[in-house]
């Protein structure tokens, strides 16, 4: 998440923690450099001002200069400062109201409102257990509303869109919702190339016709500041009560993440975290911040994977196992399934303290679709040969990389990984088998302690 940013502080931090004491050239200078950082991450410069006089203020008094540790006490302070800048603490949906509760997505065209909105719809039935109702007012853009239909059966919500007046599709669509007993019904409005008063006029009307009870700005974080400047403006036309960010998972530089707060008072409460139905975060300042400064997010780990392991898969394959049976290709298949399910290796890579030590060719590799490919690897395999990996010689592996996409060496790279994976589980069985599998495999992984830890 936002690695040019992330790169940049991590440097900047990386001679401060190794002194044993600080003056104020060293704050000075790390000052500065955190301000190249945010400003070349597109934050506003209004915002760079406030931010700094704070971290300025805190880095000069007692709390850093009398520390044990003053370098790693002035990162604290930063990452206390980022959390504020960026709202505290989740701020999640306000859905306290008489069914159905209405959501009303705003943004500019191409922001990934009708995506968001399928997201949103997952989020709210998988989460919080509520049943939508989609619809889409955008009668403009080509096949929008089509869109929406298919992505509402993707992730099982309901779907009404009927007529080509904006706000009679609106009405019609709340009155359909009051009589299906939804929960939440979603608005998906048009967008535009930029913000106009034809627009801001359309919208305010949907706005009154169904006075929904959250109105969230869906904002691309590629765009850095315009972002904040097409926020703000939504915000003077319809009073917005939090913002979806999406693309956070690109290559984008986070001012927009780190401006709009500070810039509209509005919160941030979602970001979009990839392509497909289920990427779609709860934003929580914190966990973002200590993202952002190497420190991972362990807490968002664990959830996601409460969320995504099948229990009873696991305690099956433990049951195996525990009764000497091998570890096979089918095993290994469902495991990358679920890790799939959790975001992909990538995914979890970034929320693991200490990842951003890894080179920078080993992360663009975790998230370049790996586990993707391997699950389409044994794919193409028979049955057999899931169960018997041995038999997988030259004409075979030709096949399997053809069948999968691959090359050979990819394939034999497979075959060695999943070998020494059998090896490992072999040493797991018995009693203490675990602990000498895992003092096996200390050391291996990267530095993960956390400086802020207590």
């Amino acid at each position: 998440m936002f690695p040019q940013l992330s790169d940049r502080l991590k440097a900047t931090f990386k001679g401060l923690t190794g002194r044993g004491r600080l003056n104020d050239d060293n704050i000075r200078d790390a000052i500065r450099e955190v301000r190249i950082a945010l400003l070349e991450a597109d934050v506003a410069l209004p915002v760079v001002r406030t931010f700094l006089e704070r971290v300025r203020a805190r880095a000069a008094g007692t709390e850093v200069l009398e520390s044990l540790s003053p370098g790693q006490a002035v990162i604290k302070v930063v990452h206390d400062e980022l959390v504020t800048l960026m709202g505290e603490r989740n701020e999640s949906l306000n859905l306290v109201s008489r069914p159905p509760a209405v959501i009303l997505l705003a943004g500019l065209q191409g922001a990934g409102k009708t995506t968001s909105a399928a997201k949103l719809a997952r989020f709210l039935q998988e989460r919080e257990k509520k049943q939508v109702l989609l619809t889409s007012v955008d009668v403009y853009r080509p096949a929008a509303m089509e869109q929406l239909r298919q992505l509402a059966d993707q992730v099982g919500a309901r779907f009404h869109a009927k007529g080509h007046d904006p706000v009679a599709i609106a009405t019609d669509a709340l009155a359909q919702a009051r009589v299906g007993a939804d929960d939440v019904l979603i608005v998906d409005t048009a967008g535009r190339l930029h913000v106009d008063d034809e627009m801001m006029a359309e919208i305010a009307q949907i706005h009154a016709a169904v006075d929904p009870v959250e109105t969230l700005f869906v904002v691309d974080s590629m765009i850095g500041q315009d972002a904040v400047n097409s926020a703000r403006a939504f915000n003077e036309a319809l009073t917005l009560t939090g913002i979806i960010l999406t693309k956070a998972d690109g290559d984008a530089r986070g001012g927009a993440a780190l401006s709009i707060r500070e810039v509209t008072s509005k919160p941030i409460k979602f970001l979009g975290v990839g392509e497909a139905s289920d990427a779609l975060e709860a934003f929580h300042p914190d966990r973002v911040a200590s993202r952002i400064l190497g420190m991972g997010d362990v807490v968002g780990l664990v959830e996601e994977v409460q969320r995504s392991v099948d229990e009873g898969q696991a305690q099956k394959m433990a049951r195996k196992l525990r009764k000497g049976k091998g570890f096979d290709f089918e095993d290994f298949r469902d495991q990358l399934v679920q890790v799939e399910q959790m975001g992909g290796l990538g995914g979890l890579i970034e929320k693991l303290p200490g990842a951003s030590e890894l080179p920078a060719a080993a992360r663009a590799q975790a998230g370049g679709g790996e586990t993707g490919r391997l699950i389409a690897i044994i794919n193409s395999m028979t049955p057999g040969e899931r169960t018997f990996p041995a038999v997988i010689k030259g004409s075979r592996k030709r096949r399997i990389a053809a069948g999968s996409g691959t090359q050979v060496q990819e394939v034999n790279r497979l075959l060695k990984q999943f070998t020494q994976m059998q090896k490992m589980m072999k040493k797991a069985k018995g009693k203490g088998g675990l602990a000498r599998m895992m003092g096996q495999m200390k050391g291996a992984m990267p530095g993960t302690g956390n400086p802020f830890a207590r």
